[in-house]
């Protein structure tokens, strides 16, 4: 029986299935000590963002996206995974999120291509959601154009989820980003000095930080780029690279830094260029 069949055939017959699992999931636990977090990530395609690589369709199958997420969570050292409610709920059904620590996705309204792709509203998950399923907190995608007024309403619906998520007690790991369309597109500005401006607004945001973790791209300069929050971070890994040695070498270098707490890698691990998952995850895992 394939996954799908599977999970079609459970949520068809007995949906409260869903809520038991999450309901009796063994919960995952921070790593002690200098040890460091590894997330796999996959909330991509709740804003129609199904490439990876060179192939615009490429998790497209829900049947090879869970079975490439499967394969990276059953892998020694993997403990996180962060992905939208229905990507969870078939992992949860399927046992392999049992003693990971997740973090749900949140705000997806920003379809990518799309006219309104800078106004971030949430319509994922919310705090209560996150609370309700026994997660471990909420990622937010704060992406800040000067030249967009569609910023003001994601900077105070983030502000909100913030406080919202901390007065639960639950982490609210904000991923920001000075961005800007260009021919058409949404770009990220990739430029330390950019990095650090969007960590600054987003450490900022709510009534508290204390609860509040970033999720960075790993550029040049890092060690600059650091110095910028004492916040816990975790490391992005982006669009699939052409060179997967040198992602691994600039992983690594972030690593090394007191706030780098770990990483957290969906495409580059789920779709590497050479189709080997396990591999791959491997590979990101002994880094830590």
């Amino acid at each position: 029986m394939t996954l799908i069949e599977k999970l079609t055939e459970v949520r068809f017959h007995e949906p409260a299935a869903v809520r038991r699992a999450l309901a009796e999931r063994p919960r995952g636990t921070l790593p002690q000590g200098d040890a460091k977090l590894m997330v796999i990530a996959c909330d991509h395609p709740a804003r129609g963002a199904l490439g990876a690589g060179s192939d615009p369709m490429a998790m497209a199958s829900r049947e090879e996206v869970l079975a490439r997420c499967v394969e990276a969570l059953t892998r020694p050292g993997v403990n996180g995974f962060l992905g939208s409610a229905d990507i969870i709920e078939d992992l949860a059904l399927l046992g392999v999120l049992d003693h990971k620590m997740v973090w749900g996705t949140m705000n997806r309204v920003g379809l990518q291509g799309s006219s309104f792709e800078m106004d971030d509203r949430f319509n994922c998950y919310d705090a209560r959601g996150i609370e309700d399923a026994g997660l471990d907190g909420g990622k937010m995608l704060l992406r800040i154009n000067y030249d967009d007024a569609g910023t003001a309403s994601t900077l105070t619906s983030s502000a909100l989820a913030v406080d919202d998520l901390a007065d639960r007690g639950l982490t609210a790991m904000v991923e920001p980003f000075i961005s800007a369309r260009t021919d058409g597109r949404i770009v990220n500005d990739l430029t330390p000095d950019a990095v650090i401006r969007s960590m600054a607004i987003a450490s900022a945001l709510g009534r508290t930080s204390a609860y509040t973790w970033l999720k960075l791209p790993c550029v040049d300069e890092m060690e600059r780029v650091m110095e910028a929050t004492t916040l816990p971070s975790l490391i992005l890994g982006g669009e699939v690279p052409d060179d997967p040695e040198a992602a691994l070498s600039g992983w690594a270098t972030a690593l090394t830094l007191p706030n780098v707490r770990g990483l957290v890698i969906g495409r580059s691990l789920l779709f590497p260029p050479d189709g080997d998952v396990g591999g791959a995850v491997d590979r990101a895992v002994a880094l830590l």
